[in-house]
């Protein structure tokens, strides 16, 4: 059996990209590991997501353990570093944010895992982190020379279906409409041509159908980021199976010719 590596930014950025791949890997008998390289002290928790005294990155860090439970993770461990926060903002400037790493030292403590674990594959994410958070485009470079100081050949590139998405968009009115009414930001980040990766460059696409309300509870568990009445959370089955029953992964080097790969570890 094989051990597969998963590199994340931010909690809740395992459930939302990788989850069912993750839980698929496992029941397969594989061994998985999380990595996070921040506890996401940037984000903004729901009303009454804290207990007294508590830090975001304590409660965020405590949800990814109960998400990675959801999932059966069998290690997971964080680099240390502070969430840098959006494209622009302050918190990019701060010493101990992922963004202004030691871009060395952050590739040593990933290498590390990667060593102990003997990781056969590794997911980070595409070359501009998916949507431009300057701590996804850290983690596609600090993972990319990781793997290969580590050995580690298999690695996959977590990234979103552009062309897809778009399509969806267009030929459901309702649910263009949804995403204007319910989070304009994250509306007019997909409209933008540096969301995710078009089809053509996709080279697999990995079914997690069967996997759908565990990955929805893995995403709920990071519940002082995604509440039951948030986007994520108010969606009906369709509109989540119609979202994330297929994770997307781009494997470097690689053109597809045909059909789309539909496994990470074979």
């Amino acid at each position: 059996m094989a051990t597969m590596v998963n590199f994340h930014a931010h909690p809740d950025d395992e459930a939302i990209a990788t989850s069912g791949t993750m839980m698929k890997a496992v029941d397969e008998g594989h061994r998985v590991v999380l990595v996070v390289a921040t506890r996401g002290e940037q984000g903004e928790p729901a009303p009454g997501a804290l207990q007294p005294g508590e830090t975001l990155g304590e409660r965020r860090a405590a949800e990814t353990l109960d998400a990675a439970d959801i999932i059966g993770a069998h290690r997971v461990e964080f680099l240390g570093y502070e969430d840098s926060g959006m494209a622009g903002e302050e918190a990019n400037n701060n010493p101990a944010s992922f963004w202004q790493a030691d871009f060395d030292e952050a590739v040593e403590r990933l290498v590390r895992i990667l060593a102990e674990e003997s990781a056969d594959v590794l997911t980070v994410y595409d070359d501009h982190g998916g949507y431009g958070h300057p701590d996804h485009i850290q983690v596609h470079r600090v993972g990319m020379e990781a793997a290969r100081k580590a050995g580690v050949e298999k690695v996959f590139q977590a990234t979103m279906n552009r062309t897809q998405i778009l399509r969806q968009m267009a030929e459901v009115e309702s649910f263009a409409e949804a995403m204007e009414d319910i989070d304009v930001e994250r509306a007019e980040r997909i409209k933008d041509e540096g969301f995710g990766t078009e089809e053509a460059a996709i080279t697999h696409a990995v079914d997690v159908r069967l996997y759908l309300a565990r990955k929805r509870a893995a995403m709920l568990a990071h519940a002082s980021q995604i509440t039951v009445d948030s986007f994520f959370g108010s969606m009906t089955d369709e509109q989540f199976a119609d979202a994330f029953a297929t994770e997307w992964f781009v494997a470097p080097g690689e053109l597809r010719a045909g059909d789309f790969a539909t496994d990470l570890l074979r």
